[in-house]
Formats: C-alpha cells, structure tokens, sequence
C-alpha cells in the first residue's frame, strides 16, 4: 500500500503541474478561437465604417454635382427668358412696305407686248389710280431669297413693281420667309438672309427694295452654303447703309432678327391674315388684293393681267382680260 501510494504522488503532482502551464502559458483552441473571432469583429467593424464614409463622400458629391446642373440650366432658362426676341422696326403683319425705290426702278418698264405674252394678253394690263376713289393695289411677297421660284418671279415683274409702286398705283410688301433653312448644307441660309431682310428694312429701309432684288440676282444654288453672314453684310453695304453702317452690319452678322424670321414663318404657315383661309404652302407665294396668284412666274403679262382683274374686283379664278372691242363702222 505505502509504495503505491508513493508511487501515484507524484503522478498527481505531474498532471496538475501540465494542467496549469496549459492554462496560464500557452493558449487553448478556445482561446485561439476566441481571439480570431475578436479580430475578425474589429476588422468588420472598421470595413463598415469604411463604406459609410465612401457613401457619405458620393452622395455629398452627387449633391453638388446636381446643385451645380441646376443653377446652369437655371442661370440658362433664366436668361433665355428674360431675352426678348427682337423684332425689326416698321413690320406690317410681319412684312415690310416698299416706300420708295431708286435706281433699281429705273428704265422703261416691261410692257406685255414686249414679254411675247400669251394670246389673251394683247393690251396692257396696268392698274390705275386715275380714278379718285381708286385704291391702290395690295400686292404682298413671302419670299425665301433661296427660292428659284421668288427670283423668277422678281427678275420677270421688278421694272413694272417699280413702276407701279412709284406711281401709286400698288402698294408693294415684301415678306422673307425661310422654307428652305435646310437645303444649304446645315448653314441655314435661308433663316439668316431672311434675317439680313430685316435689318436693312430696321437701318436701311430706303436700300430695302435694292437688296432684296439683289439677293434674288445672286441667288446660291440649293444645296449650297449660300453666302457667309459677312457676305450678306457686304451686299447690303454695296446697296446702301443708311445713317447706321456700324449697327446694319453688326445686326446682319450677329443674326439679330433669326429668331423673328422663323417665328414669322410659323405664323405665315399656320394662316396668312386677311385672306380667306390662305397660308403659306411653298417657298414663294404672291397675293393681290388677298388672292394667291398661281400663273407663270416668269411671265411679266399674265402677272399684270392678274393685277388688273384683281383690282377690277372681279374673280381672280378667270384671269384671261376681256378683248378689247373693235370699233364698228357706220354704214
């Protein structure tokens, strides 16, 4: 019994002794454990405070970014608004009357017979204000200076226009319209010679007449560029600037009045005030006492036989003129 039991003494003491190194010196696994969870709670906890900062960072930029949009397009709008569209002086239902003409009037005006008119034609027809209750005849042109049409029609009646305009017997407005902004190559000729129209009519209304026949002789091809806003300028330095040279040419090439020939455009094409339901269709359309003339451009006799039938009052759908009668000899 007593060597068994010094026997196993020591053994206790052995096992307590490992017992307690394992405890107090190196870790267990579930202290291991234990500190691994620990650290991997930190490292999470320091992630999370990671996004939320990036967050915080984007949204605040987004926030300024957005700010920043709004006060452009606001500062944008509100300037765009608070910028009247400009309207060139002396319009008349967005046209301009033709108060005097000088040298493009002169020379002997184009007679019927002199055009080779058609049979029905052979008198010359010429409105009169003889008459003391005789008005003058209402002719209005929506021109597009890009039209062939409208310089055909201005080439073939100019000298007798002159003519008429000068003697009172007609009264003559011009209209530039832009039907064909498109068909110049993205250069929007016709938009910016409508516009040029309207500064001379605003600085030059003497020259007016002038250039708008001039534009119409140097006519660009469609398709084309047309002239440069310069060009333009040029033009209408060469027919006459008016007391205002400076402003005339700043106004043409600045393209003062773009925004008033589009808009009076629109207007031409939604309905034609004081005719009977017409509105612009084309790129060239003249009205005589509010009917739409449609004969031949280039024919001078049938356009003054149309003004004479339109100013008798009669039906202008019957634009042949009556013959005159041949006297008859008493037996």
């Amino acid at each position: 019994m007593s060597s068994d039991d010094s026997t196993n003494a020591p053994s206790t003491g052995d096992s307590a002794s490992s017992e307690i190194t394992s405890t107090g010196g190196t870790p267990t696994a579930a202290g291991r454990r234990e500190a691994v969870r620990e650290k991997a709670q930190q490292v999470q906890v320091r992630q999370s405070r990671a996004r939320m900062v990036r967050s915080a960072a984007w949204i605040t930029g987004a926030v300024v970014v957005v700010a920043a949009v709004a006060i452009v397009v606001g500062m944008t709008v509100g300037g765009a608004a608070s910028k009247p569209q400009l309207s060139p002086d002396g319009t008349d239902h967005d046209g301009f009357v033709v108060t005097s003409i000088s040298s493009a009037g002169s020379g002997t005006v184009t007679s019927p017979d002199d055009a080779t008119p058609s049979a029905a034609a052979e008198a010359t027809p010429t409105p009169s204000t003889t008459a003391s209750t005789a008005a003058p005849v209402q002719i209005h042109v929506y021109v597009d200076y890009l039209s062939p049409s409208a310089r055909e029609w201005q080439l073939a009646n100019e000298l007798n226009l002159s003519s008429w305009v000068a003697e009172g017997a007609a009264t003559l407005t011009y209209h530039p319209v832009a039907m064909l902004t498109a068909k110049s190559n993205g250069t929007k000729y016709s938009l910016r010679a409508a516009s040029a129209a309207a500064c001379v009519a605003t600085y030059a209304p003497a020259s007016f007449f002038q250039f708008n026949s001039d534009l119409l002789k140097r006519q660009p091809a469609v398709d084309s560029d047309g002239f440069s806003d310069k060009d333009l300028a040029d033009i209408a330095s060469a027919n006459g600037t008016g007391d205002e040279p400076k402003k005339l040419r700043e106004c043409i090439e600045t393209e003062t009045y773009a925004s008033w020939a589009k808009a009076a455009t629109e207007r031409a094409v939604a309905g034609i005030e004081g005719t009977d339901g017409l509105s612009l269709t084309g790129n060239a359309m003249v009205l005589v006492n509010g009917q739409a003339y449609q004969g031949e451009m280039t024919d001078p006799a049938e356009f003054s036989q149309f003004v004479l039938t339109s100013a008798s009052g009669k039906s202008a759908k019957n634009q042949t003129p009556t013959p005159t009668p041949t006297p008859s000899v008493t037996p």
